[in-house]
């Protein structure tokens, strides 16, 4: 009885289905988090009658074939990298990166980690650093002494001095792209990592070409949508009672086959 292990992989799908909704739900307020989608590839097929083969003698070719599907089987779960909406904080070292791109943080492993949570903060050390106390890169440090802080559209990084007129640059903010951004693995902490899938990262300033500009006193939203993700849940919830019916459907079925004994 195949209904009953092909009903069973529908189920194990629609059980991961509705994992990565209600990860998308629970991340629905986290920083520039990008919701995620399942997608699914059906299973082997079994050849009862091959398609194309030869039915008699005189060469006469079998024109559909009997082939029997083996169930579904999850292939990905995909990253939308889907521009959130800008939220305007005041902070003064939050940033949004409006258009393509990461900003790049070392973690203590000595890894670069790329991430669109702007949601930057000073150290002890004057360093520009996340909320976990990595550095931005490249390292940037404000001076003790500065009363202002302002970071453009391109990334540059300029204080006003006490007592000074001219803002002086201190650094200049860079952004990544990858050719693949599906292909970086998620590490959790809003951190993405370089994979072979993704390719090398290509970094520049911002708002050049190809790269997303700096908003400062801003912050990226998550991407997911309530409406969507609920109407996504039902239906994975519907698909779900519909295979667990298959299950007991192919039950009934032996044990009426069994009663005939």
């Amino acid at each position: 009885m195949r209904a009953l292990d092909i009903a069973a992989t529908g189920m194990i799908a629609q059980q991961r289905n509705v994992e990565v909704v209600s990860n998308n739900l629970a991340n629905m307020n986290t920083t520039a988090y990008m919701r995620r989608r399942t997608e699914f590839h059906d299973l082997l097929y079994q050849n009862i009658v091959r398609v194309g083969s030869t039915s008699s003698e005189a060469g006469t070719v079998v024109p559909s074939g009997a082939q029997l599907g083996l169930g579904v089987k999850l292939a990905a779960v995909y990253r939308i990298h889907e521009q959130g909406n800008l939220s305007a904080t005041d902070n003064t070292f939050d940033m949004a990166i409006q258009g393509n791109g990461f900003f790049q943080i070392t973690r203590p492993s000595g890894e670069t980690g790329y991430t669109r949570d702007g949601t930057f903060q000073l150290n002890a050390n004057g360093q520009i650093v996340t909320h976990d106390g990595f550095t931005l890169l490249p390292g940037i440090t404000v001076p003790n002494n500065a009363v202002d802080v302002t970071i453009n559209a391109s990334g540059q990084v300029l204080v006003k001095i006490e007592g000074q007129v001219t803002l002086q640059t201190v650094g200049q903010i860079q952004v990544a792209v990858f050719p693949n951004d599906s292909g970086l693995e998620a590490i959790g902490g809003n951190l993405l990592l370089e994979t072979p899938a993704s390719g090398s990262p290509v970094t520049g300033n911002p708002a050049a070409t190809g790269f997303g500009s700096i908003l400062q006193g801003f912050l990226e939203t998550s991407n997911v949508n309530a409406v969507e993700e609920i109407a996504n849940l039902i239906s994975a919830q519907r698909a779900y009672e519909m295979n667990s019916k298959v299950i007991q459907a192919a039950d009934e079925m032996l044990g009426t086959l069994a009663n005939l004994q």
